[in-house]
């Protein structure tokens, strides 16, 4: 009867230990997660780089203890990437490698050289080494890669219009997944000392590659090109034209005491089509500045006539009220020769005989 006791009290403690297994083991499984990137653009020849990490419960792990795979799909045996390349698929030996750390929880994939047959999905699965029974696939978490056959557009941007003897500056820009293999900016004008380049991640698996350059436009440079090229990993290239207008703009202001001339030089005004400024934003300039020209000048006219008048109206007020002065003689020998003037009277033709007789000796 003891005997039977301790075997129902060892059976029950073995199931017990069997559920507490079998939960832990689901606990631990559902604990592992891996974070990819879904859809990647990848260009044909070039590399793309897929973003992916994980993360585990309970301590850190060392990359010793972990095997990273990526297979095709949920179909574990279709492997494009594992450490031990006999278990890869021929068309992916050499073509792919992990960027990542495991140790550092980075499950990061690069495929080099793009065939038309990359598009996935590919889903990454994880193994802890020397234990069968814990392996993770993360088949719904996988990525889609859409392929490229031309590459991605460059943009070209302008910080403002082109001014002869001000510093320009103008940025070309192309995205790209390749970061191992950066795109190759090259301009049709400058040296070193003149451009600046930038590369930067701006999403998950998307990457910028900028070039600035800054030089100085003179007067040869309008109505010229500006080209920029980018060269990608595999060879394929990309061109985009600026076509470069220089602003040119001369006031010419002359003073004199009863004038103002003014000689304006119009400037190109046309806009490239590839200038990412407003053209309304750009251009309200050139019709405030002669406004201002104009108002400013009329009120100089205004300011120097006024002046004039106040100092030498008495003066004249004095020649025109004196008799038988040289001004009256003017003003009446003027009204003689008017087309349609009546004849003079008896006593102008008195009042002249009497003038002229006084300059006599």
């Amino acid at each position: 009867m003891t005997s039977k006791r301790r075997m129902d009290k060892l059976d029950k403690t073995l199931i017990g230990s069997l559920l507490l297994a079998a939960l832990f083991s689901s606990a631990v499984s559902d604990d592992w997660k891996a974070s990819v990137t879904k859809n990647l653009d990848a260009l044909v020849t070039s590399c793309v780089v897929v973003p992916c990490s994980f993360s585990h419960p309970g301590k850190a792990l060392p990359s010793s203890k972990l095997r990273g795979i990526w297979h095709i799909s949920n179909d574990k045996n279709q492997v494009i990437y594992n450490e031990d390349q006999t278990k890869i698929l021929d068309p992916y030996k050499d073509r792919t490698k992990m960027l990542g750390q495991l140790g550092q929880n980075n499950c990061t994939l690069e495929i080099a050289d793009v065939k038309d047959h990359d598009n996935g999905p590919f889903c990454f699965r994880i193994e802890l080494v020397g234990e069968e029974s814990q392996k993770f696939s993360f088949v719904q978490d996988c990525v889609d890669l859409k392929m490229q056959h031309s590459p991605p557009e460059i943009k070209l941007t302008q910080s403002r219009a082109a001014f002869e003897g001000k510093t320009f500056t103008v940025t070309c820009s192309v995205r790209h997944t390749c970061p191992s293999f950066r795109p190759k900016l090259s301009w049709s004008r400058g040296n070193a000392d003149q451009i600046f380049e930038k590369h930067e991640e701006i999403s998950p698996g998307i990457w910028v590659m900028e070039s600035v350059l800054t030089f100085v436009p003179e007067e040869k440079d309008d109505h010229s090109q500006l080209n920029c090229t980018a060269v990608f990993h595999g060879g394929k290239t990309t061109t985009k034209t600026l076509h470069l207008y220089v602003k040119r703009k001369t006031f010419l202001i002359f003073f004199s005491l009863n004038c103002v001339t003014i000689l304006y030089t119009p400037v190109q005004r046309s806009w490239p089509h590839t200038s990412s400024l407003p053209v309304g934003a750009a251009n309200y300039k050139n019709i405030i500045i002669p406004i201002v020209v104009l108002v400013v000048t009329a009120g100089v006219i205004g300011l120097v006539s006024g002046l004039i008048i106040k100092k030498y109206k008495k003066r004249i007020m004095e020649l025109q009220s004196q008799e038988g002065s040289v001004w009256n003689r003017m003003s009446r020998f003027s009204r003689r020769f008017r087309s349609n003037a009546p004849p003079p009277s008896q006593t102008n033709r008195r009042m002249q005989r009497e003038d002229f007789a006084e300059e006599k000796p």
